[in-house]
């Protein structure tokens, strides 16, 4: 028998003792790991060690898992192909002539690129050293100009093919193929509503994103030839979402295809080369391998917290505040929103999800404003997506937001970290806006997924 220790107790050692490994800038899969071990061996006994095999061996064994590689992989292609290149260049020629236009190419090209690849690194990275470079030639405002490439680039964890889907999917035990489907309209939303507010502020003070000159600007039959240029990309988007929306294939299936369709479209830009498949391998054995290091050690961090009764506790502090339903789901937004500062979404996803969603479950959202409220079977799918919008705030939120130091890497020297900051602020406040929307509005969520399960 391992040491007894109150639950409020071992809640302030697990947690601290997690803040503080990873202030001393060790990586949360090892932090979270050995924790759960430590913690086993001092405040565990014979019967917990069986933890070990029956919570790792499920995600190892899960079919579902499959997909990450497989759009990770078809990210990286794509990344070498150019396509990102490419999109841009014709969507800012098509809006370039409007105030403010290079801040919305860079916008709907994120959103593109978002249906394309579903990871954030690859198109925030590669945009940067593209788009940001062309605003700050013609003038733009360096912050709407960076905040316009963070925000964007955030969308490819919501918009599907989504890796996070994927994982929130395996955790919460939910139809993949919903969550893909019903994360659909809030990303298209959000993307609306950065284009809207980069627009709005180009028209009020059109100092911040002047108008292409008139003699960058192309003739409308040119416009149309440069759309040739974007049917392979759109075509692929149609193959991988079209499949999984028809329920033609499996989003594992859908990945597989879209895999190939990228090897298709790289041979067709003559970039399919022994080193660029070489590359793209490498980088998809690192980001699956470190992804699923941290789904094992935070599965069993989180297990043995529950296993002490650290669900119970949580769910009686949780409704012990006396706040209504909605109430409990907006505070636990605020502590992913804290989360989001410090973790990754993967920790976070891991950490949070086992216990939030089991106390989502136990509530009644009989709806906002006299508005329409959420079904029992509905929570998983509309708590999913929302956990979704809002984990976009925490690649954007300081001290830690990756995308905030995924753009320093490729910004220019006079573009500071402070500046990067300031500039994603707006944007936060727009996610934030767009979280609430999903949760007053629940059919931005779950009226796709209805109309293509036939109400399931």
């Amino acid at each position: 028998m391992g040491l007894e220790l109150p639950i409020l107790w071992l809640s302030i050692l697990m947690f601290g003792g997690l803040g503080v490994l990873l202030l001393l800038g060790l990586p949360m899969a090892f932090c979270t790991g050995s924790l759960a071990v430590l913690f086993l061996f001092l405040f565990g006994n014979s019967a917990m060690l069986n933890m070990l095999p029956s919570r790792v061996f499920p995600f190892m064994t899960d079919y579902q898992l499959s997909a990450v590689p497989l759009f990770i992989f078809m990210a990286a292609i794509l990344e070498k192909a150019g396509i990102i290149e490419e999109l841009f260049d014709v969507v800012y020629k098509w809006l370039g002539g409007l105030k403010g236009g290079l801040a919305s190419a860079t916008v709907i090209s994120c959103t593109l690129l978002a249906a394309m690849v579903g990871v954030v690194g690859a198109t925030e990275v590669t945009m940067g050293m593209i788009a940001l470079p062309a605003m700050l030639r013609r003038n733009y405002d360096a912050k709407l100009a960076c905040g316009s490439l963070l925000a964007g680039g955030t969308l490819g964890i919501l918009i599907p093919p989504s890796v996070m889907a994927i994982v929130y999917a395996v955790v919460a035990q939910q139809s993949l193929g919903e969550l893909l489907i019903g994360s659909v309209f809030p990303g298209l939303l959000l993307s609306g509503m950065y284009v809207a507010y980069v627009t709005a502020r180009c028209y009020i003070n059109p100092k911040l994103g002047p108008a292409l000159p008139p003699n960058e600007r192309i003739a409308f039959a040119q416009k149309l030839k440069l759309l040739r240029r974007t049917f392979m990309p759109i075509l692929l988007i149609l193959l991988v979402l079209g499949v999984i929306f028809m329920g033609i294939a499996t989003p594992v299936e859908a990945a597989g295809i879209g895999t190939f369709g990228a090897f298709i479209v790289c041979a067709a830009h003559r970039r399919l080369t022994w080193d660029t498949i070489r590359e793209a391998s490498v980088a998809t054995l690192k980001a699956t391998a470190m992804v699923m290091w941290i789904f094992f050690g935070a599965t069993m961090f989180v297990g043995f917290f529950i296993l002490k009764g650290g669900q119970n506790f949580v769910a009686e502090t949780i409704l012990g505040t006396g706040l209504a339903p909605y109430g409990v789901l907006v505070l636990m937004m605020i502590i992913l929103f804290v989360l989001g500062m410090f973790l990754d979404w993967v920790g976070i996803l891991l950490l949070t999800v086992p216990i939030f969603l089991p106390i989502l479950k136990t509530l009644e959202f009989g709806g906002t404003f006299g508005l329409a409220g959420v079904a029992p079977e509905d929570v998983p799918l509309w708590y999913g997506v929302i956990f979704m919008v809002n984990m976009q705030m925490a690649f954007l939120s300081p001290p830690f937001g990756y995308s905030l130091f995924y753009l320093k890497s490729v910004a220019p020297p006079e573009i500071s970290m402070a500046t990067i900051f300031r500039s994603a602020v707006p944007f936060l406040c727009l996610q934030a806006i767009g979280v609430g929307l999903c949760i007053v509005f629940p059919s931005i969520v779950l009226w796709l997924p209805k109309v293509m399960y036939g109400g399931n």
